[in-house]
């Protein structure tokens, strides 16, 4: 009898922890899908339209430098604006090497204001056509762009 108790007992218990971790399980589920529906570019467009979204819009996504001397640095600001009805917010701005170093605004900016990212490049060591990328990670959608530059090294005599 004692035993039948303990076996019992032993059988409510497991029942209730598999029904508990059934639940976890279907919660996991449905943030699986909600995280789709956000990443889903159907979907993505519905949310833009219907919530308070940040959208950034820049003058030019490129810029060529021309023709410079090797050693030399060059800076560039590229020009957005929040053309979306939510604070932006730009987390990261990550050059495509170490010589591509772009400087962001930290903070939010509103909708309808225009802002900066300045890019300053380090030619030294650097020979011939060159392009590199800056990839901004922001809160818009798609939430991240890339910005490109271009520049002809040149390389002078006293340089060699």
């Amino acid at each position: 009898m004692k035993t039948l108790k303990i076996l019992l007992c032993f059988a409510v218990v497991t029942n209730f922890a598999c029904n508990d971790l059934a639940k976890k399980e279907e919660t996991k589920k449905k943030e699986k899908i909600s995280a789709k529906l956000v990443n889903n570019p159907i979907t993505a467009q519905k949310i833009k339209q219907n919530n308070l979204l940040p959208e950034l819009s820049f003058e030019n996504l490129e810029h060529n430098f021309g023709k410079i001397n090797q050693g030399e640095s060059v800076s560039h600001k590229f020009t957005f604006v929040n053309s979306g009805k939510g604070d932006l917010v730009i987390s990261q701005a990550k050059g495509s090497c170490g010589c591509t170093v772009p400087q962001w605004p930290k903070g939010a900016v509103a909708p309808g204001e225009s802002a900066e990212i300045e890019v300053t490049f380090n030619s030294a060591g650097k020979s011939g056509k060159q392009n590199k990328t800056i990839t901004l990670v922001s809160n818009a959608i798609p939430n991240t762009t890339v910005l490109t530059i271009y520049a002809q090294i040149l390389v002078l005599e006293n340089n060699k």
